[in-house]
């Protein structure tokens, strides 16, 4: 933690001149995998003969990996292989995953074929042919936690340069083309990817991706002698790791009754922290000194890094664990937001003509979602703020705790109006006798369903740029990086959530012989209990949530703040209890 990273010096290297390569790499990356997501649901149903509830586990498992292995990806780029090789390793292995899914459609004894009726009962899949897929699943999780988490950074280290102070602007401008391209790559992928899978089927449409992804880690690689590579050093994640193992092992020190600079260890030496702050007091012990002949080297260094932390360790770690109720609050967003694959299954079944010769793929709705979340950024951003500054005296209107409460809100009403929808739907369905068939299209308009992927495009927009926001604000700038990894673990953990929810739901509805709630015939189903059930869990949810922001009230002796944040961090959050 307190080692300044190396950089290769070449004047000649980084630079502008680098942006194509790197934000290339990116988009298609994007486009190739988000393009493969959207309609799996109906390839696992399809060809694999999996439940609609089994089919919704295997794909949240898929996207906690994809998440969840983002913190391995950025702990192993920072301490062992540095960003570049990060990045190339898991461009090479998304790539490996997406020809591999490829091959499942090009050969027949790589999967099973589809029954003539969806309702009939259809051979099971090999172990041998669910392996292949997993394994695809596997390296594609692999990739997208060395790229996701890597690229952004890799970019910013190609035009950071500390003697020319102006240089910020520009690094500000890359990171603005970067989302811009990560949405365009994003709305790429859920319409034309989409629509080649549904038009030209399973094996161009999952060609496509694989000749996209060798064109980014082509660019990516021939780019590779002109960018500025950061030399891996150690991880700030490692060295939280490292103040956790130390106070463990000193958990049978006694600490000090009154705190003094020379018990406690400091690094780097001139650092501003004098002493520990009051709360968590147990985590103390991991930078106490008790022997300086056996705890410290010559140059005044740890001689046992996990035995002996520094204070500002230490202090970073509390910073941490202060922010973990509020990302806790999160969780059922996320939730909310992976009922995507029920929802295809509600968009097959309803009439999605735009014009009489052309209708749009199911899997596109979401593209609602990806427009709500635009227009509500900069509708906030440039009506909303101006507005909302006069009267709040906060530059960026609301507070994010105030947003992040706004996008729970909004959730609770979208689980509710995808209830009311289905309802309408299934009821539809049953009138027209459609009841054990469900293929046959209702005669409703998929329209129906704009609403609600609007609804959870205001509330991702609203949330996640709140929280984000927060995070930023509370935690010292040397862990920015922590913040972003709190967004995906997040994701993450919300998607295993999402797995049990669904696992437990399919169990307890179907007991006694009884038709489950997620049927694969949402037909006979109740697919609009389960989201009644999601509007209930995000209520309570809200409800913690404002149990939650009293925990960052100003009334705790400063608990909520590190002792060296500036005084702008601290008047943030004068403005808790109004939330």
């Amino acid at each position: 933690m307190g080692t300044e990273t190396q950089v290769e010096e070449n004047p000649r290297k980084g630079g502008l001149r680098t942006m194509p390569f790197i934000i290339v790499n990116e988009s298609f990356e994007r486009v190739a995998s988000y393009g493969l997501q959207m309609n799996m649901i109906i390839y696992l149903m399809t060809f694999y003969h999996m439940s609609a509830a089994t089919g919704n586990s295997i794909l949240g498992i898929w996207t906690a990996l994809s998440n969840g292995l983002a913190i391995v990806g950025a702990i192993v780029s920072d301490s062992y292989l540095g960003r570049f090789r990060a990045v190339a390793f898991g461009s090479i292995s998304t790539l490996i995953g997406m020809i591999i899914l490829w091959l499942t459609a090009m050969i027949p004894q790589l999967k099973s074929l589809p029954c003539s009726q969806f309702q009939h009962v259809c051979n099971g899949t090999t172990a041998v042919q669910l392996a292949v897929l997993f394994s695809s699943f596997g390296f594609m999780s692999l990739g997208a936690g060395f790229v996701r988490p890597c690229s952004i950074i890799f970019g910013a280290d190609q035009l950071e340069k500390k003697e020319n102070p102006e240089n910020q602007r520009l690094v500000d401008s890359y990171f603005n083309w970067y989302y811009a391209s990560s949405g365009i790559s994003t709305i790429l992928a859920v319409t034309i990817i989409v629509y080649i899978q549904d038009r030209y089927g399973w094996q161009v449409g999952f060609g496509i991706p694989v000749i996209l992804m060798f064109l980014s880690v082509s660019m990516f690689l021939i780019g590779s002698p002109l960018y500025v590579k950061v030399k891996a050093k150690e991880s700030l994640l490692i060295g939280l790791l490292q103040a956790v193992v130390a106070a463990f092992r000193k958990r049978n020190t006694s600490l000090p009754l009154t705190d003094h600079c020379d018990d406690y260890y400091h690094w780097p030496l001139e650092s501003e922290l004098l002493a520990p702050s009051n709360d968590y007091r147990c985590l103390n012990r991991a930078c106490m000194i008790q022997d300086p002949q056996r705890d410290l080297n010559s140059d005044g260094s740890a001689s046992n890094p996990w035995n002996l932390c520094s204070l500002e360790q230490v202090e970073s770690l509390k910073a941490l664990i202060r922010v973990l109720p509020m990302w806790s609050t999160g969780f059922m967003i996320f939730v909310a937001m992976n009922q995507f694959s029920f929802s295809i299954l509600q968009t097959k079944t309803m009439d999605r003509h735009v014009f009489p010769q052309f209708e749009i793929p199911a899997a596109s709705f979401s593209v609602f979602m990806v427009i709500a979340l635009t227009i509500w950024v900069t509708f906030y951003d440039r009506v909303l703020v101006p507005l909302l500054s006069k009267y709040t005296g906060r530059p960026r209107g609301l507070s994010p705790v105030i947003r992040m409460g706004i996008g729970l809100i909004v959730s609770c009403m979208s689980m509710a109006v995808s209830a009311i929808t289905e309802s309408i739907r299934r009821q539809r369905a049953i009138e027209e006798g459609h009841e054990d068939d469900p293929s046959a299209l209702v005669n409703m308009s998929a329209m129906w369903l704009v609403p609600q992927y609007a609804l959870l495009g205001v509330t991702e927009a609203a949330h996640a740029v709140g929280q984000i926001e927060f995070f930023y604000s509370l935690l010292p700038k040397s862990m920015s990086s922590i913040a972003s990894a709190m967004y995906s673990s997040g994701t993450a953990v919300s998607s295993l959530v999402v797995c049990v929810l669904v696992s437990g739901v399919d169990w307890l509805s179907s007991t006694g012989g009884k038709t489950s709630w997620l049927s694969s015939n949402i037909n006979k189903g109740h697919l609009d209990y389960y989201f009644w059930l999601l509007t209930f869990l995000s209520l309570l949810n809200f409800f913690y949530f404002l149990v939650v922001c009293r925990l960052y009230e100003p009334d705790n002796d400063g608990s909520d703040r590190l002792p060296h944040e500036a005084e702008e961090t601290q008047c943030d959050y004068r403005l808790f209890p109004e939330s």
